[in-house]
Order: C-alpha cells, then structure tokens, then sequence
C-alpha cells in the first residue's frame, strides 16, 4: 500500500475520534482505509495531464459546423466543504481544421472533475484546455449541477442547481452561434 493511502486512513481514524466515535467497533474497522481510497479514487485527476487525453485522436476535417457532446455526466467534490457535486456538462466548438474524438470530451471533464473544485473553475478550465489543444473558432461549455452543501447542509434547498458557462471565441463573440448552441442543448431527444 502506498505510503500517501496510510496517511489518509490515519487522519481519516483520527477524525472518527474527534467525532466520538470508536474507530476499532465493527462497522467503523476498515473505515479509514474505505475513505482514503475513495479519496483517492475521487481526486485522480489531480495526476493526469489534460493534453495527455487527445491521445492522437485530433484529427484534420474540413468542416466548420458545430460539434456538440451534451449530458456528460460528472461527480465532483467542492473544495469548500468536501462534499459531493454532480451534474451534466454541455460542449460545443466550432472547428477550424481540427476535430478531437468524441469519447475524449467526457475524459476530459472527468480529469477536471476528479479533483477537489469549485464549479466555475471546472467549466472554464474545460473550455480553455479545448480552445487550447484544438485551436477551433470557438468553444461554449455549459455545466448544471447540484451540490451537496446546499443540498444537506447550509441553506438545504433540496431543488436547487446551479448554472456555469463559458463562452470563447465565437461563442462569445457572435450572439447567434451562442444561441445555436444554448437552443441545440436543451433539444429534446
């Protein structure tokens, strides 16, 4: 086991002791060890580059028509309170002469959810790493979400979500391809 997983289930055994509890009682036994993984597991992101994504999969087109991926699902935690956050993701870009595959746009989400985050960070972060690695016309990313510290916690407003977007390029320049995009995400299937 590595040694940063120890340290993590050692804090995570001190904290049930803080709260009262008994650490060593049946149900809490391997506790310690649980959250730590699961920490682990939760913030992978922090240990992959996002250009190491594209993987070769850019590819040359001829084509100046929007490429959307809307309804990536994501889990992320708030580095607030370090509790969950969940939602989907929208992604549109209007290519030049490139196109990223299209399974690497919810990779790419995953590396910046799968850190500790606040979610206006997390959508521009992702709107600037495609303007970055695909260089298109532009790019518009939009995330819904609901977060546990205003759900169960705080406030307790069980039916709220919040909005984020970021607009570059064209998105942000031209009101009707930014329209095309927002109008194009809440499609009905």
């Amino acid at each position: 086991m590595d040694s940063s997983l120890d340290h993590l289930a050692e804090l995570v055994k001190r904290q049930l002791v803080l709260l009262g509890e008994d650490p060593l009682r049946d149900g809490l036994a391997q506790t310690p060890l649980r959250v730590a993984k699961s920490l682990k597991f939760l913030t992978q992101g922090y240990g992959t580059d996002p250009k190491s994504i594209l993987n070769g999969a850019l590819f040359d087109v001829r084509s100046d028509e929007m490429v959307i991926v809307r309804d990536i699902d994501f889990y992320s935690m708030c580095e607030h309170h370090m509790l969950p956050f969940f939602g989907r993701v929208h992604i549109a870009y209007l290519p030049t002469t490139k196109v990223i595959g299209l399974s690497k746009l919810p990779r790419l989400v995953n590396v910046f959810a799968r850190r500790l985050q606040v979610q206006e960070r997390m959508t521009h972060d992702i709107a600037a790493t495609i303007q970055e690695l695909v260089a298109p016309q532009g790019v518009g990313v939009v995330v819904e979400a609901q977060h546990l510290c205003m759900l169960m916690r705080g406030v307790e407003k069980q039916n709220s979500y919040a909005i984020t977007s970021a607009m570059l390029g064209c998105f942000r320049e031209d009101a009707r391809t930014r329209s095309e995009f927002l109008n194009l995400i809440h499609h009905k299937r």
